[in-house]
């Protein structure tokens, strides 16, 4: 079972947050305000944080410049993740996968039927890797986000979470990079 070990040292992880909408200012975005109030309430840092349409090459253009931030280790988006026409998050996010964590998209729908049921069958929250940094497409519900958040994120960005995390494997997600 999963549990927390107290021996060890909470680490701080940066986290940018991108609300994709084609109506959302910073005035309402309650999806965006709802993962900077978690992730700063959980001790992380917001190292960015912003707004961009419904445009795929939009979308991957300020996850590559997120990604390509050293300042950055987590890119968290909220919206885009629907059946519609418009929906295009995931497949910026997939643009710019090195790798995909399948299994979070999986567990995101095991925490979602417990809240809403078959609903969740709409969703398709996603996460991946790239250049060293995590990345994950979440809907654009406050309540999917603070589900994602309180139910997935909150203990994979904790270091002291046992048996394992993003956290201490961080440093290695550019492995394959340093290899002759």
């Amino acid at each position: 079972m999963s549990r927390i070990d107290e021996s060890r040292e909470f680490i701080a992880m940066r986290i940018a947050v991108l609300t994709v909408s084609d109506t959302r200012s910073a005035a309402d975005d309650r999806s965006g305000d709802t993962l900077v109030e978690r992730l700063q309430g959980a001790g992380h840092q917001l190292a960015a944080r912003g707004i961009v349409r419904d445009d795929r090459a939009a979308i991957a253009a300020q996850l590559r410049a997120w990604i390509a931030d050293p300042a950055v280790d987590v890119i968290l988006t909220t919206g885009g993740t629907g059946l519609t026409g418009r929906d295009v998050t995931v497949e910026a996010h997939r643009d710019v996968y090195e790798k995909e964590i399948e299994a979070f998209g999986t567990v995101f729908t095991i925490v979602s039927m417990q809240k809403i049921g078959t609903s969740a069958v709409q969703s398709r929250a996603c996460g991946g890797v790239a250049g060293g940094t995590y990345l994950f497409a979440l809907p654009g519900s406050p309540g999917a986000c603070r589900d994602a958040w309180d139910e997935i994120l909150l203990w994979q960005f904790d270091y002291r979470h046992r048996p394992c995390n993003f956290v201490e494997i961080l440093p290695r997600l550019e492995e394959h990079r340093r290899r002759k």
